[in-house]
């Protein structure tokens, strides 16, 4: 078939493709309203798929996955050769039943997680979607969706494909998005169609003649990138990322919207953005794997010398007895004997990995999971949302996490902001006291301030400080400024969808937050122009001039507007940093400044995000002479424009006035503080990887004790190409290796070592990471991700920021490829799905972003804070029992089955079996299997509340210290001991052993019984002393399973049987015969003995002389259990953090351009008067021209100049006993703190009372961070405070810090996230002093 070309319409040939072998896609034509056109590109339609299998392909694809499995290899193999007589003496049917049964087990487990997964993909692909088909608009199902079509979107829709947007309701085309899916972000982004598809409206027949002709890139997975023309009416019109709505993206705040579909379905950025979903095993299944192949090689070893032993017998002894056997001449060759033994005895040893293990391990998995969905401490009430274990393969391996990847927005934070505190003129308002002066806290029952005199409140706006209302009331100037400040200076838009129901749709949560508290306080801001703004003040209606909007950028930090209020005075209102709006003060201020800023360090270290207020009243002569300037700067064609105007936006922001400051809380889900720290203690590193600028993952790393001023140096990577983010990189690493060194070889140790993790515990001192994401791009190429990964795992801390939903997977894999560690990614959003997809285990959060992340997971839960207890609970359960599990039931196989080898010197080689076949078949299904899987399911070396108090005792599921291949060696070793014993001392007993009538004993079915009985007792006795917890189950299990082996031995050596089915039960009387006899009761109890007391003596003397940590805190809850029960105090402490956050974390710049420019403004005012506006500015900014003047003159509100800086009284006001220091740069890089050095002295009680068990050892390593004078015990508990502080046995503790700037978290006493038991015997006083 010939090539197929395509060209531009100017004729310039742009793709060749042989449409014989598909194309590769180098740029995309689509045609509008031409399907034909565009189905000969073969694009992909609107339909996704992230299902695995299909009817026709789940069968193959599914056996082929399991049988990747070794085992289930070697069991298809093993029922090949029992199929042949010659070498069988064991049915077929013992194989295959449970071969099958397993096989089916499986697929219907992986068909059932499967048609989840298409239910969830025929949700999707069957919503509804307005399509224009011949000039009509049709409702059609996503997956019909093509390349091509123009649809329809509506207010709050989902977008369907990759769209470029054609016109919408708004003015000059615009429509506000929310693209949480993409990136996690909730604040509105603002898209703005090309000015001459804009003119279509919302004319059908226009829209269906359109024919305008798109080229663009192909398909790829860059969401914040998009290059193409648009060719119509022999124009083109330049395409870009703002031009574009992406799938997963919400229309908000538009009535509708018309777009062309350029990508659909798989081809979509979104989905180019989710990885594919892999089958995913756990290290123990590989390590089965391993074993399994080891096992395979042993049998074969001892296949040959059983052969090798069949062949010398036959030679030597057995030829005598060939003439009566009759046997042809092929079976008497002794080297064919020889093969035909070698295969008898494989099939007869297989049972040292039967198929039962998988089956058991299943039904354990199974287990596991179910303890999952019914835990009701991990049940959200508030939502009715309960854990849920959408796999069943992966609970051991939730035992075994060292690395966490979670996204912030949904996850740690609910994106939620709340106006906490406030400072105006020097008054701190938000605090609520006693009678006494003394800070409340403020629970759900404190009472709340009541707004109900404003009819334009926000009912879900809450504050507790009566006083600022009162304020309010007395007609406090600086108070009144102060709000008035907050529903002025903002690029919030308004929206009265009902008489009185007042929405505010805000670029930013910060800036949301700022405004509805103005509002609730009477300062409602009620619409705007682009020339004006209407408040609502106290009820009266008010409306100021806008005369210039100095708009927000990242190096500016602050925003400001010039508005003339009612009364003709001009005002400049600006927020901002703190660091930056205190440069620019008037010197007047000096004295508020410094209180303000020591309101700003309580504010800090209680974890808010702060901004300082300020105003400035303006000359009208001076005024229009920077109008002026301003105004020809707006105007001016030059590369310099932008530095003109922040040159002016510098020259008019001086001398200002300050208001004070406010305090937002950026609210974290409940309990991700005390999850992060006690996860740390537990050695699991987090890593935060998020869609949202760098200042906002900081603070939010501050604010859950990620990121804390105590840690010696943040190094920021912002480098934006591969030689600067290479050089910084290995700065990094030459600063942090530098430090160490120094550290370590003051303390005479070496840093040199063989293993990563051992050296990156030598690291003393203590760093974090953050890095953007385009530095990110650069870091994981090929020649740089070693280096990036041996910083970050050199830091205790790493968030990366701005990243893409592919880059967080790449992030996972490169760990997962090079540290070899069990990694666990969280998220809420669309935007992990990828992440989740890449990691060993992929946790959902069913939050407010949607379910896509949920039903990508292997677990989901509410919040994050339920991690700690599905990790430190359930997943140390999960492997501690798994692992039990498997060191058991290799060792009772091992003693099981070696019988055979060794009775194998005694009969010849003949490959006889030792036990009737009955006893091989029903052991493992019934003699033993109850009791094992009692243990597997409900063992706990402690309980629930000491897993969660000393998170160190996940420390060996990381190390995979309790199964591994020198455990699995040690159970064999122990098995074939045991199988010697079990033989031997049996046999040589017997030899001479008589009945008591004198009568021989020793006949081969008494001896066979013999043996039975002993090995069934060894193992129950066995399982016994490895039970540590025992249940009612497992009594039950395992004394009903001796008697189950009782009951069945009599009945089948019974009469009855025999003379039902005399051939299967030919053994009549053997059971009764050999057991009433007191010598065969004397060598079970002697063979009993012997396999149980030396295993007996090694435990004990290793629980004697090198207890594990799991062996100490096991006495330590059992002393405790026999004092009886002891009240704990729960008692959240404060971090003191001096960190103060930077202004509008998630603010854009452009906006208040936006804002000027009236481009997203409706004609049609939402009914309020504005008719004072002038209505001809269109530019930037807004100037209004006023009287010529030469100089600035600074003035002074005179009803602000005698206002006096007054404290109320309590604590919130009191002066902070150390001097401030304004932090006047926000550069992090350059940011280090030095850790204390002081001498520490453990007053730890568990110390002092266990310390012969050695529990204060590794303190340094195991706990983190104890604060002065404190102490960490070797438990990880979360220890820290004073030198007299006295600690409750293994409890988490916290206490004041003689330091100021004591680390917050798990190791300071004042730590928002810290959490103490016991008494609290501090006061405030104390603290402070």
């Amino acid at each position: 078939m010939p090539d197929s070309t395509w060209r531009l319409p100017d004729g310039m040939e742009v793709w060749k493709a042989d449409t014989d072998i598909g194309y590769a896609e180098e740029e995309r034509h689509v045609r509008a309203n031409d399907r034909i056109y565009n189905e000969k590109f073969s694009y992909a339609d609107n339909r996704i798929k992230t299902s695995k299998y299909n009817i026709f392909t789940f069968l193959p694809v599914n056996l082929f996955e399991q049988f990747q499995r070794v085992a289930n290899a070697y069991f298809l193999a093993l029922l090949i050769l029992q199929l042949i007589p010659e070498i069988s003496s064991l049915s077929w049917f013992t194989t295959i039943v449970p071969l099958v049964m397993v096989l089916a087990i499986t697929a219907v487990k992986d068909a059932t997680d499967d048609y989840f997964r298409h239910k969830s993909d025929e949700q999707v692909n069957t919503r509804q979607s307005q399509v224009l088909i011949r000039g009509k608009l049709q409702n059609e199902k996503w997956m019909n969706v093509r390349v091509g079509d123009v649809i329809k979107l509506e207010n709050n829709q989902f977008v369907a494909a990759d769209l470029l947007l054609l016109s919408s309701s708004e003015p000059c085309g615009l429509c506000y998005i929310e693209t949480a899916e993409l990136d996690g972000e909730t604040n509105l982004k603002v898209r703005q169609a090309l000015t001459v598809t804009s003119e279509l409206g919302a004319d059908i027949a226009r829209l269906a003649e359109f024919d305008g002709e798109v080229i663009c890139e192909p398909p790829n997975n860059k969401l914040d990138r998009f290059m193409g023309t648009l060719y119509w009416h022999g124009n083109k019109h330049p395409l870009d990322n703002q031009r574009m709505l992406l799938r997963g993206c919400v229309l908000r705040n538009t009535e509708w919207c018309f777009g062309l579909v350029v990508f659909a379905g798989p081809q979509t950025k979104l989905m180019q953005n989710c990885g594919r979903s892999s089958f995913k095993r756990t290290s123990i299944d590989k390590l089965m794997n391993t074993l399994v192949l080891w096992i395979f090689g042993f049998l074969f070893c001892m296949g040959i010398i059983l052969a090798i032993g069949n062949t010398i017998w036959e030679v030597q002894v057995g030829r005598a007895f060939w003439t009566y056997l009759h046997w042809g001449e092929l079976l008497s060759n002794v080297i064919y004997s020889g093969f035909l033994t070698f295969w008898s005895y494989i099939i007869i040893l297989n049972t040292v990995v039967p198929i039962s293990l998988y089956v058991s391990v299943e039904v354990l998995r199974l287990g596991h999971s179910y303890f999952i969905n019914w835990d009701r401490k991990l049940y959200l009430s508030t939502r009715d949302t309960a854990a849920e274990a959408r796999t069943t393969t992966l609970t051991e391996e939730l035992g075994q996490v060292e690395f966490i990847f979670s996204d912030k927005t949904g996850t740690l934070t609910q994106n939620i902001m709340l106006f906490n505190k406030c400072s105006i003129n020097g008054t701190v308002y938000g605090d609520v006291y006693d009678d006494f002066g003394h800070t409340l806290d403020i629970r759900e029952r404190t009472s709340s301030v009541d707004f109900s005199f404003n009819p334009l409140r926000d009912p879900n706006f809450i504050f507790h400080d009566e006083g600022l209302l009162k304020a309010i009331e007395a007609g406090e100037v600086c108070v009144h400024e102060f709000f008035r400040l907050l529903s002025l200076c903002h690029t919030v838009m308004p929206e009265e969808r009902n008489k009185g129901e007042l929405v505010y749709q805000a670029q930013s949560p910060d800036e949301g937050a700022l405004v509805t508290a103005a509002r609730n306080f009477g300062f409602v801001f009620r619409s705007r122009t682009p020339e004006t703004i209407t408040l609502c003040e106290r009820g009266r209606p008010v409306t100021y001039q806008l005369l210039a909007f100095l708009d927000f950028n990242n190096l500016r930090k602050r925003m400001s507007v010039i508005v003339r209020n009612p009364e003709g005075v001009i005002k400049l209102y600006s927020k901002g940093a703190d660091t930056i709006m205190f440069e620019r003060l008037h010197p007047s201020n000096q004295e508020l400044m410094c209180t303000t800023s020591e309101h700003l360090d309580e504010f800090a270290g209680e974890g808010l995000r702060t901004l300082a207020l300020a105003y400035k009243v303006l000359d009208e002569d001076v005024f229009g002479e920077w109008s002026k300037r301003l105004l020809y700067a707006t105007t001016v064609l030059d590369t310099n424009r932008d530095q003109l105007l922040n040159q002016l936006y510098e020259e008019v922001e001086q001398d200002l006035m300050l208001l004070g400051a406010t305090a937002v809380e950026d609210k974290l889900q409940e309990g991700v503080p005390e999850t992060i720290a006690c996860l740390s203690l537990a050695n699991i590193k987090i890593w935060v990887l998020t869609g949202d600028k760098l200042e906002t993952a900081m603070n939010i790393g501050y604010s859950c004790n990620m990121l804390r001023d105590d840690m010696n140096e943040v190094f920021v990577i912002s480098g934006h190409t591969s030689v600067e983010v290479a050089c910084e990189l290995r700065s990094a690493r030459e600063r942090i290796l530098g430090h160490s060194c120094a550290k370590l070889s003051t303390a005479g140790k070496s840093i040199l070592s063989d293993s990563d993790s051992v050296f990156e515990e030598t690291i003393i001192a203590e760093y974090a990471l953050v890095i953007n994401g385009h530095s990110l791009a650069q870091a994981l190429e090929v020649d740089l991700e070693q280096v990036l990964l041996e910083v970050a795992c050199l830091c205790k801390t790493v968030v990366c920021c701005r990243v893409t939903p592919l880059q967080k997977a790449q992030v996972v894999e490169l760990v997962k490829r090079h540290r070899g560690a069990v990694t666990l990614a969280i998220g809420d959003g669309a935007n992990d799905v990828s992440m989740i997809k890449a990691a060993h285990i992929g946790v959902g959060i069913s939050g407010q972003e949607g379910m896509q992340a949920v039903l990508a997971s292997d677990y989901s839960f509410a919040q994050f804070r339920y991690l700690q207890r599905l990790l430190l609970v359930h997943g140390r359960w999960s492997y501690m029992r798994m692992c039990k599990f498997l060191c058991y039931f290799f060792y009772k196989n091992f003693a099981f089955t070696l019988v055979h080898f060794w009775f194998g010197f005694l009969c010849g080689f003949s490959a006889q079996t030792v036990y009737d076949q009955w006893f091989i078949t029903l052991f493992n299904i019934v003699y033993t299997s109850l009791p094992v899987l009692a243990m597997g399911l409900f063992d706990q070396d402690v309980n629930e509340q000491f897993s969660l108090r000393y998170p160190s005792l996940y420390r060996p599921g990381q190390l995979n210290l309790l199964f591994n291949k020198r455990k699995f060696f040690t159970c064999t070793l122990h098995g074939v001991f045991t199988s010697f014993i079990l033989f031997f001392v049996p046999y040589g007993l017997s030899l001479s052993a008589v009945r008591d009538d004198g009568s021989h004993i020793s006949d081969q079915q008494a001896f066979a019984v013999t043996i039975a009985t002993s090995l069934v007792i060894v193992v129950s006795v066995q399982i016994s002393l490895d039970t540590n917890y025992w249940t009612a189950v497992n009594h039950f299990f395992v004394w009903g399973s001796l008697l189950m082996y009782f009951a069945i031995l009599f009945a089948m050596h019974s009469d009855g049987l025999f003379s039902i089915f005399p051939n299967q039960f030919p053994y009549v009387g053997t059971a009764r015969n050999a057991l009433t006899q007191k010598s065969v009761w004397l060598v079970i109890l002697l063979t009993t003995v012997v396999c149980i007391m030396p295993m007996l003596v090694v435990r004990f003397l290793k629980k004697d002389l090198r207890p594990s940590l799991s062996d100490k805190v096991r006495v330590l809850q059992r002393s405790i259990r026999k004092q009886g029960p002891q009240e704990q105090s729960l008692r959240r402490v404060r971090r003191t953090s001096s960190r103060r956050s930077a202004y509008a974390f998630a603010h854009q710049q452009g906006y208040g351009e936006l804002i000027t420019s009236g481009r997203n403004m409706k004609l049609a005012s939402s009914g309020h008067s504005v008719d004072n506006a002038p209505r001809d500015g269109s530019h930037t900014h807004q100037i209004e021209p006023t009287h010529k003047g030469s100089s600035y003159t600074h003035h002074i509100d005179p009803a602000l100049k005698d206002s006096s800086h007054t404290h109320r009284s309590g604590p919130a006001s009191t002066n902070s006993s150390h001097p401030h220091t304004a932090d006047s740069s926000p550069d992090y890089k350059s940011r280090t703190h030095i850790v204390d050095s002081a001498p520490k002295e453990s007053s730890n009680l568990i110390e002092s009372v266990l310390g012969d068990w050695g529990f204060g050892e590794g303190a340094a390593s195991q706990g983190s961070h104890a604060g002065p004078s404190g102490s960490t015990d070797a438990f990880g508990g979360i220890t820290g405070g004073r030198s007299d502080s006295t600690e409750a046995p293994g409890g988490v503790i916290g206490g004041p810090s003689h330091r100021t700037d004591a680390p917050g978290g798990v190791t300071g006493g004042s730590s928002d996230t810290g959490v103490e038991y016991g008494e609290d015997q501090s006061s405030v006083s104390e603290i402070i002093a």
